[in-house]
């Protein structure tokens, strides 16, 4: 099946450039030029990834991202963002939302299309897995649905929450390191980031833990890494 990618980004030359870098390993493009007109064609086109500029016209990339992860339709849809900007409260502001991942400009075209297959390659292949569920105190993690229950209550978790989460279960009582971390969820070289591991890790626990502040689930082992009690 034919994975579709909807590229937004003002620039027209960028545009042009993914479109058909894209387009010739196989991916069906679509593309928009404003935040707006993203948001919208998000919604109607339903793509199974999308490649969001920061700076756009009309409606800025973050504000876009915050509407799609709150649309009940299209939440799940893996994001990767591309901007010129560097600074790393940017690539946190990003990742906070809910972004996938963060690649600035200017970029090489084979780094954009590495990141696009990695991205894609979790997302479907997590979904596909047999069914399981993994149980964690109160907490359900039913693999094949893709959901979290505590208590009765479904939580909502991002791609990459959902992929932490599993990954620390599935390896109960071991300390995993930040590098490890990214290496297994991101699949990538990831520059030495580990504060995106920890951004994550956050995130996780307001939605995991009855006190986020003192957790009893995921341990903060310091100086190394995290691992789920």
């Amino acid at each position: 099946m034919d994975r579709k990618i909807l590229v937004v980004d003002d620039e027209e030359h960028i545009v042009e450039l993914l479109k058909f870098n894209l387009e010739i390993k196989g991916y069906k493009v679509e593309v928009a030029y404003d935040g707006l007109d993203g948001f919208i064609k998000s919604k109607e086109v339903n793509p199974d990834l999308i490649l969001l500029d920061r700076m756009l016209p009309n409606m800025d990339g973050i504000e876009v991202l915050k509407r799609v992860r709150n649309d009940e339709n299209i939440k799940n849809i893996p994001v990767i963002m591309l901007t010129a900007k560097t600074m790393e409260k940017d690539k946190i502001e990003g990742l906070e939302v809910g972004a996938d991942d963060y690649i600035t400009k200017p970029f090489s075209i084979e780094e954009v299309l590495a990141r696009v297959n990695a991205v894609l390659r979790r997302y479907y292949s997590t979904k596909g897995e047999n069914k399981n569920t993994i149980t964690l105190g109160e907490i359900k993690v039913d693999l094949q649905n893709y959901e979290v229950i505590k208590n009765g209550q479904k939580i909502d978790l991002t791609l990459k929450e959902f992929e932490l989460l599993k990954l620390l279960i599935q390896n109960r009582g071991k300390v995993l390191s930040r590098n490890f971390l990214l290496d297994k969820i991101w699949g990538y070289e990831y520059f030495g980031e580990t504060r995106t591991v920890d951004v994550h890790i956050r995130h996780l626990r307001k939605k995991i833990e009855d006190d986020d502040k003192r957790p009893k689930y995921i341990e903060t082992i310091r100086g190394v890494g995290y691992k789920i009690k």
